[in-house]
C-alpha cells in the first residue's frame, strides 16, 4: 500500500501541474478569438500561478454552433442509450483514474482543503455521473389511458442546446450535477466555469472526450461572467440554461431569457438556511458539532451552510460553548496539507465580503463570541477565522444576507412556533434542519418550514437519488435524482387514431 502524499508532494505535484489553459470548442482546443486571457489566482498564496483562454461573445457563438450542429446530426441523441450509458460510465471511471489531478486543481482553483476535494468533491462527481450514465436506459416513456380508437404517446425527448453555468465553491460536482443529466437525456452542452475556477471543469471536459463523448457534444467556454456567461445567456440558438450561483446573478439569466428567445431558465441560488435546535434535542454534543461544521465546512461556502442556528434560549449557552469549541480547533491552514480541515476564501474579493460582514455585525450590535478576523496574513493568501455571533436578531443583516464564509449567527428562540417564523422570515427557502426527539414536531415543523430540503436530526445528508433546489428566491427546478431530467427534457404528445 503506498504511502499518502504530504504536504511537501502536494507542493511538488502542483509546482509540476500542466493544466489545460485553452477553449474546448467541436472536439478541438483553442484560443479565445480575441487571444484574452484570464488569470488564475491561488487563494492560498494570493498570487497568479497560470491563466486561461477568455472567451467573449464570439467564442460563446462558436460554441453554440458546434453544440447545434452536434444536435441536429444526432451524433449523440442518436446514439442507443446502452451505447450513451457506456460512455458516462466510462467518464465516471476516468475521473476516478484521475483523482488526484482532478482534486488538486480543485484546490488550487478554490482553496479547499485538498482532503475535502480528494474524498468528496472527486468521488462525488464520479457517482453522480455513472449513476446517470446508469439511468438512461431505465426511463421509459408513456401511454395514456385513451379510448381504444386512439393512441396517445408521451415522449421524453431531449430540449437540445442546453447552456451550464457554474459555481467556484463546488466546481466539479456542480458541473456533474448538470452535465450528468443533460448529457443522459441526449442535449448538447455548452458549459461556462466560473471565471475563478475554470481550471477542472477543462479537464473534465478533456476525460469526457477520453470516454468516447462525439466532439461538439460538450463544449467548455472559459471566461467571465459579465462577457461570455451573458453572452450564452443572451444567445437566440441556446434551448435552455442550467444555473447554479447567487440570485443576483440568477435574475439576469431571467433577464437575458425575456430579452432573447425565452428559453428556460433552471436556478439553483443563494440560501441563508435556519438550523434549528429545540429545547428537547436528543443530542446537544451531536448537534452542535453539526452547526459548526454547517457553517465552517468548505469555509462557508455554501449555498445551503447553516449561517442561522435558532436555538431554545433555554439551552441556548449550552450549545453555544460547544459550537465555540468545535471551532477553536478548526484554525484555517494551507489547503495542500493532508491535515488541513479549513482552507481559504476563494478571492480577495470574497474574502473582503465576508470581512465587511464582520464589521457589519459588530456594528448592529451583535457579539463576537469566536473569530472575527483575517488570518495567515504572512501567506499572502485569503483566511479567515471560523467566527461567530451570538446575539443575533432576524432584522440584521448578517442573519438575512447570504455571507458565504465561515460567518454563523446565533439567535435565541422560545419554541418551536417562533423558530418556524423567524425561519421563513427571509427571502430564500434552499434547505432548513431541525433537532428534536419529538416525532410530532419533526413532521409538523418540516411541514411548516419554506424549504426545498429539511434535515431532522442530522444536517447536509446528501445522496444523488434525492431531489435538491429551492423555493422563493433561492430559485427553481431541481438536481440530482430522476427529477432533473425535467430540466433538460421536453415532454411530446403524440396522437393516434387508430380505430372508428
Amino acid at each position: 500500500m503506498s504511502t499518502p502524499p504530504t504536504l511537501a508532494d502536494w507542493h511538488a505535484r502542483a509546482a509540476a501541474l500542466q493544466p489545460l489553459k485553452q477553449l474546448l470548442i467541436d472536439g478541438r482546443w483553442q484560443d479565445a478569438a480575441d487571444g484574452a486571457t484570464l488569470p488564475c489566482v491561488n487563494p492560498a498564496s494570493g498570487q497568479t500561478w497560470t491563466s486561461v483562454a477568455a472567451g467573449s461573445g464570439a467564442d460563446i457563438d462558436r460554441a453554440v454552433r458546434a453544440a447545434r450542429a452536434a444536435f441536429e446530426d444526432r451524433r449523440w441523441a442518436g446514439q442507443a442509450p446502452a451505447a450513451r450509458k457506456r460512455v458516462l460510465q466510462r467518464w465516471a471511471e476516468l475521473v476516478e483514474a484521475h483523482r488526484d489531478e482532478l482534486a488538486l486543481l480543485e484546490t488550487l482553483n478554490v482553496g479547499k482543503p485538498i482532503r475535502d476535494a480528494l474524498a468528496i468533491d472527486v468521488p462525488a462527481t464520479a457517482r453522480c455521473l455513472r449513476w446517470y450514465g446508469e439511468a438512461i436506459d431505465k426511463l421509459y416513456d408513456e401511454i395514456a389511458p385513451t379510448a381504444e380508437q386512439s393512441l396517445a404517446l408521451i415522449r421524453r425527448e431531449p430540449v437540445g442546446v442546453v447552456g451550464v453555468v457554474v459555481p467556484w465553491n463546488f466546481p466539479l460536482i456542480m458541473s456533474a450535477w448538470k452535465l450528468g443529466p443533460a448529457l443522459a437525456a441526449g442535449n448538447s452542452v455548452v458549459l461556462k466555469p466560473a471565471e475563478q475556477s475554470p481550471l477542472s471543469a477543462l479537464k473534465l471536459a478533456a476525460l469526457a472526450l477520453e470516454a468516447g463523448l462525439p466532439p461538439g457534444v460538450l463544449n467548455v467556454v472559459t471566461g467571465y461572467g459579465h462577457s461570455a456567461g451573458r453572452a450564452l445567456g443572451l444567445h437566440e440558438d441556446v434551448d435552455a440554461v442550467g444555473f447554479t450561483g447567487s440570485t443576483e446573478v440568477g435574475k439576469l439569466f431571467l433577464q437575458y431569457a425575456g430579452q432573447s428567445n425565452l428559453k428556460r431558465v433552471w436556478l439553483e441560488c443563494g440560501g441563508k438556511t435556519p438550523h434549528i435546535i429545540l429545547a428537547d434535542c436528543p443530542d446537544l454534543d451531536a448537534a452542535a458539532t453539526a452547526a459548526a461544521w454547517g457553517i465552517f465546512f468548505n469555509q462557508g461556502e455554501m449555498c445551503t451552510a447553516g449561517s442561522r442556528l435558532l436555538v431554545d434560549r433555554r439551552i441556548k449557552d449550552q450549545v453555544l460553548e460547544r459550537i465555540v469549541a468545535v471551532g477553536r480547533t478548526l484554525a484555517p491552514g494551507d489547503p495542500l496539507d493532508p491535515a488541513t480541515q479549513i482552507g481559504a476564501i476563494v478571492s480577495k474579493e470574497q474574502w473582503q465580503r465576508v470581512l465587511d460582514y464582520i464589521d457589519i455585525g459588530r456594528a448592529q450590535g451583535a457579539t463576537l463570541a469566536l473569530g472575527g478576523a483575517a488570518t495567515r496574513g504572512a501567506t499572502g493568501g485569503f483566511y479567515i477565522e471560523p467566527t461567530v455571533f451570538d446575539g443575533v436578531n432576524n432584522a440584521m443583516r448578517i442573519a438575512q444576507e447570504e455571507i458565504f464564509g465561515p460567518v454563523l449567527s446565533v439567535l435565541a428562540v422560545d419554541g418551536a412556533e417562533q423558530a418556524v417564523r423567524i425561519a421563513n422570515d427571509t427571502m430564500y427557502g434552499l434547505a432548513a434542519a431541525v433537532w428534536t426527539r419529538d416525532l410530532a414536531t419533526a413532521h409538523r415543523v418540516s411541514r411548516q418550514l419554506r424549504a426545498g430540503l429539511v434535515w431532522v436530526n442530522c444536517f447536509d445528508a446528501d445522496d444523488i437519488t434525492t431531489p435538491f433546489g429551492g423555493y422563493r428566491q433561492s430559485g427553481n427546478g431541481r438536481d440530482k435524482s430522476l427529477h432533473a431530467f425535467d430540466k433538460y427534457t421536453e415532454l411530446k404528445t403524440i396522437w393516434m387514431r387508430i380505430g372508428d
